[in-house]
């Protein structure tokens, strides 16, 4: 069994600037920089087979290179928030990639939650922090609503395998590359 997901890399002047809001957020626990992604279709975890008929599917799309550009910041969880991400700004072609990709991966075989895309990238993930701890965060989150970076352009879309942390002091999840799949 293989827990993958299909997604997008970030280029380093965007990760630059998603480290700096990073920075300047008071968040338990921070993605490392070099995990920045964003997720178009969780897989799951699916045997090799399953995962073979994803990638012949993804491998056979076809999609044009588009323009990115990351708008705002948030929490996710309500008044318990377990994670910080910064947004994605609308984009009709991000939003049909990303529902042709969950179809590819649904006929597949895969496992995939069907639920309304939310583009994002994870700057933090944490258990929920005590209540003080809570209000800084919001606040922080709230100063930084007027972040942007980008545009960049999407030339690519990856195929990663997700390794879970082990032990008390894993530091979340480790991501290896498994394909690539050149836009045209």
């Amino acid at each position: 069994m293989i827990r993958a997901f299909l997604g997008l890399a970030l280029p380093d002047a965007i990760k630059s600037a998603l480290t700096v809001q990073q920075f300047l957020l008071p968040l338990p626990r921070k993605v490392n920089p070099d995990q920045f992604h964003l997720t178009l279709v969780f897989l799951g975890e699916v045997p090799d087979h399953v995962l073979e008929a994803a990638h012949d599917g993804f491998a056979s799309l076809r999609q044009a290179p588009f323009s990115l550009s990351l708008q705002g910041l948030g929490l996710f969880g309500g008044n318990r928030p377990r994670a910080a991400w910064a947004g994605v700004a609308p984009s009709a072609p991000l939003a049909s990639l990303q529902a042709r990709t969950e179809r590819l991966a649904l006929q597949a075989g895969c496992p995939v939650e069907v639920r309304r895309f939310h583009p994002h990238v994870t700057l933090g993930r944490f258990p929920p922090p005590a209540l003080p701890l809570v209000m800084p965060m919001e606040r922080a989150i709230a100063e930084g609503a007027s972040f942007a970076a980008g545009p960049w352009q999407v030339t690519e879309m990856i195929l990663w395998e997700s390794h879970m942390a082990q032990g008390r002091h894993g530091h979340g999840p480790r991501y290896d590359e498994l394909a690539r799949y050149a836009f045209a």
